[in-house]
């Protein structure tokens, strides 16, 4: 049992290599520089890059799992679909592919329909793939510090509600999942799993939850798509922001919710709870004040 990792060194990707080192699988951990990046005992570090073919054949000849996650970059469906192909070639049957929550519905929203394309693929050549669905991450938010000491939530993600779920839950499941894979005697038929947290969070209700867990007024920055579309370009590349814009206004219309029954699935999955932003936040504040 080898398993790859791409994403080794991301904020999931790292949570799933050091998860299945601690099960004591054998890791092989993918990254542009292994001279520079750090992974726990154990852990093979695999020189490669998604858009070098012949790397990439080299790296996925090794091994007989693959954890797919895609940084979200202008050529993410190339880097997703073509290592997926080769891992066909090399005849890896058991895969586990990071994609979105509502990549079927946002189908203006130019990652999540990225990455509905590869579960495309997925769908229709019928591959042993594990798709994890995951929500807005609450991680996103800890961007937030210095407007969050000066009173303001600024991530305007509307008034209908998005269930935002903690990064380890997220990498807790997909260590299972490859693992589970990894594990049986014959290739897992595919299957597709949403990860979502407990609470549905508005700007407002986030505003008021940081209020008390800061002990002070935060108030809620508002909706304004544009001017949020505006400071972001000047931080990213411009389609990075749009992309963003387009994400965050649909939160404003649909929301981003799980199904009434996720909380009991993933708690079976997880072996508890799924994490709250509340404790998140909370977390978040004391490592803040001990810097």
């Amino acid at each position: 049992m080898n398993i790859l990792v791409t994403g080794s060194t991301g904020t999931i990707g790292s949570l799933v290599v050091q998860g299945l080192a601690a099960q004591g699988a054998s890791v092989h951990a993918l990254t542009r520089n292994p001279d520079k990046a750090s992974f726990p005992a154990g852990v093979t570090a695999v020189k490669g890059d998604m858009t070098d073919i012949p790397s990439m054949r080299a790296a996925l000849k090794q091994v007989d799992t693959l954890f797919l996650l895609n940084a979200v970059v202008a050529d993410e469906v190339t880097q997703a679909i073509g290592t997926l192909s080769l891992a066909r070639e090399a005849g890896i049957e058991r895969i586990v592919y990071l994609s979105v929550l509502n990549s079927d519905t946002y189908t203006d929203v130019p990652h999540f329909t990225g990455k509905y394309t590869v579960e495309r693929m997925i769908e229709q050549l019928d591959l042993p793939v594990t798709v994890l669905r995951p929500s807005y991450f609450m991680q996103n938010d800890a961007r937030l510090r210095d407007g969050l000491l000066q009173g303001r939530y600024g991530m305007p993600v509307g008034d209908v509600g998005i269930s935002m779920v903690d990064v380890r839950d997220i990498a807790e499941i997909a260590v299972a999942a490859l693992l589970r894979r990894a594990n049986a005697p014959t290739p897992l038929p595919r299957e597709v799993i949403e990860i979502v947290g407990p609470d549905v969070l508005t700007g407002d209700a986030l505003a008021t939850l940081w209020s008390g867990v800061l002990g002070k007024p935060i108030t809620y920055a508002g909706n304004d798509l544009a001017a949020f579309e505006g400071f972001m370009a000047g931080i990213m590349p411009s389609w990075s922001a749009y992309d963003l814009r387009l994400m965050l206004a649909r939160f404003h219309v649909d929301g981003m919710l799980g199904k009434p029954l996720a909380m009991k699935t993933l708690a079976g999955l997880l072996g508890h709870p799924p994490r709250r932003y509340r404790d998140f936040a909370a977390e978040l504040a004391l490592a803040w004040q001990a810097n």
